[in-house]
């Protein structure tokens, strides 16, 4: 049996729909704070259960090998504004998880992380080995994730797969710039409002691409922990996106700049991993940013999101 923490959500979903594919038994634990049950796999076990609580996640792990954790707040704005979400969300429920992994016997787990552990980096593309030093409470809470993932591999035996996601984006995605700017346009076609001054420049990688390059490392990485970037090969400014997402929207708004080299306060302007210790192991990304953002305007287009 495998766990995926998180598993009604955006990539979790996409995690869940891989590993039934590939004949696996999966449990899915959810909140549902962030999830989404419609995009629950129905051939996998569900339980609506909070990882904040111990005896949960010690519950969740009954007849598990293997553990996928996902779960997560995921709004790096949140973290500015009640940072004792990000803390219990993401610290305390890992944290609760490892205990419950460690006293069930469970040695391996699989950690979606984030490219924000590395803040402001001078260095672009980055690489692992790069100082992380984040800037922003979410960026911080991930890379305690991995610190006590990486405590637990060394002290109790286990083996991890830790992942620096650059921006997941493709269908089932639920925030995000690409799905704001959907959002605001609905509201109101005739002007869009971008955060800063819409020269963020960043990475972007499509869902299918960032999940078979977690599978390809697991299968092919072995060390006690595992450490690895994954994103595109390039970047795709602000601006840009939003006049991507007005071309498939057939619309022409005034766009409106907040102002400011970031979008909100904890925003790394400027983001690009480097992917190379990945494709060392013989993978590749099929879309670049540009392309993964366009597919993705599309997806939720067909997806109909509509303003709630």
């Amino acid at each position: 049996m495998i766990l995926v923490t998180g598993g009604a959500g955006f990539i979790g979903s996409h995690v869940v729909d891989r590993l039934i594919s590939e004949g696996h038994d999966v449990r899915v634990i959810d909140n549902l704070s962030s999830g989404d049950e419609s995009f629950l796999n129905r051939d996998a076990e569900f339980i609506k259960g909070d990882l904040r609580n111990y005896h949960v996640a010690e519950m969740a792990l009954r007849d598990v090998e293997e553990v996928w954790h996902i779960a997560a707040n995921p709004d790096v704005r949140v973290s500015s504004q009640r940072p004792e979400e990000i803390y219990e969300n993401n610290i305390l429920a890992t944290y609760n998880l490892l205990e419950a992994m460690r006293k069930r016997g469970v040695d391996r787990i699989i950690f979606t992380s984030t490219s924000t552990v590395y803040g402001e980096a001078k260095k672009i593309p980055t690489p692992e080995d790069y100082p992380t030093v984040p800037i922003s409470v979410y960026g911080a809470s991930k890379l305690a994730g991995e610190a006590m993932i990486a405590s637990y591999c060394h002290t109790f035996d286990m083996k991890s797969w830790v992942f620096r996601f650059a921006n997941v984006i493709g269908r089932r995605s639920r925030h995000g710039v690409i799905y704001d700017f959907i959002i605001k346009l609905k509201r109101n076609p005739d002007e869009l409002e971008i955060l800063g001054n819409g020269e963020q420049n960043k990475s972007y990688i499509y869902i299918d691409d960032c999940v078979s390059a977690m599978f390809h490392a697991v299968r092919n990485a072995g060390e006690a922990v595992n450490i690895f970037n994954i994103g595109s090969e390039d970047q795709v400014k602000v601006r840009r996106i939003a006049e991507i997402v007005c071309e498939e929207m057939d619309l022409n708004p005034v766009f409106r700049f907040t102002g400011g080299e970031r979008g909100w306060k904890g925003d790394v302007p400027v983001m690009l991993l480097s992917i190379e210790r990945l494709k060392s192991l013989g993978w590749r990304p099929d879309y670049g940013s540009e392309e993964a953002v366009r597919k993705t305007v599309q997806d939720l287009l067909n997806e109909g999101i509509i303003d709630g």
